[in-house]
């Protein structure tokens, strides 16, 4: 299977209960071809931005995967790329006391994007059925109505013209071990590590279980789950970045928008554009974004 092929964002959609044990092939890209096809991405991705701004479109990018599956790897090379006034990340960490009190949704509200927004959720309101469930901060009845209210919920987000792309990072057991380790004795990464992370390791299966329920019952038509295999952290970051290009550009027009009429009388009145520069402002090239380049860890 080729590289191309392989990166569709089709490959990665959960059409039926997934078993995470059968997700044996992590692809691999060498450093050259990765950082090519990501600059690629990332200018884009940066034009798909640029389109929403002043229109209606707004997006939700939820992220979710194993510890140290790569989800903050995302989340920087995407702010490397796009305009912090109409993208932002929401980290998503435990419930605050007050939050507790509220319906586990209402913290979300919140930070739902506004008309020409991007927002990228690093953990979500899938924490209800994942760690919620698993360590037991949430009872059977309310872990099981979740994916009720879930799919209730993003369905009412589509509905009112939000575009909604969800992809899961996934990693081998073995492959963990080998980044809390790569984490433990480097100095700059040591803050990265916590106890949690061990612990939430001693329950490996009855993650694998509450992920794979989850994919079953919350994988959509309208808001299907990427399940990407992340093994390989290049081949994972170009992945997640080829499914949001399809997902987030998908009937939307990347050419250069006319210029406003008013705004051309105003230009050449105050900079006394000549005949050809005016024929220039009309007949724009094509624009050429410059993304920065996604190197190291």
């Amino acid at each position: 299977m080729s590289n191309d092929h392989a990166l569709a964002a089709k490959a990665f959609v959960v059409t039926r209960r997934p078993r995470l044990a059968d997700v044996v092939d992590h692809p691999k890209l060498d450093f050259a071809d990765y950082e090519r096809r990501l600059a690629s991405l990332q200018g884009v991705l940066q034009l798909i931005q640029q389109a929403y701004l002043g229109t209606p479109e707004r997006a939700i990018i939820v992220l979710e995967g194993w510890d140290t599956a790569g989800k903050g790897g995302v989340v920087r090379r995407l702010g490397w790329a796009l305009d912090p006034r109409s993208f932002g990340v929401s980290p998503i960490a435990s419930p605050d006391e007050h939050e507790r009190a509220q319906h586990y949704l209402q913290r979300f509200w919140r930070r739902l994007p506004e008309n020409g927004h991007i927002v990228a959720f690093d953990r979500s309101w899938y924490g209800r059925v994942l760690v919620e469930r698993v360590e037991g901060f949430a009872t059977e009845k309310e872990w099981r109505r979740a994916y009720r209210e879930i799919n209730a919920f993003e369905r009412m987000l589509i509905d009112s013209g939000v575009r909604l792309v969800k992809v899961f990072l996934h990693i081998t057991a073995d492959e963990q071990l080998k980044r809390f380790r790569a984490r433990l004795t480097d100095p700059v990464k040591r803050w990265k590590l916590s106890y949690e992370d061990f612990r939430n390791r001693a329950r490996w299966a009855d993650y694998v279980t509450a992920i794979e329920d989850m994919m079953d019952k919350t994988s959509t038509k309208q808001a299907p789950w990427h399940l990407v295999p992340a093994n390989n952290k290049l081949f994972g970051r170009v992945a997640v970045f080829r499914i949001l290009k399809e997902r987030l550009g998908e009937g939307v027009s990347l050419e250069p928008r006319p210029i406003d009429p008013a705004l051309l009388k105003e230009a050449k009145r105050a900079l006394g554009l000549n005949p050809a520069e005016v024929a220039q402002a009309l007949e724009p090239a094509p624009r050429r974004p410059r993304a920065r380049r996604g190197g190291g860890e």
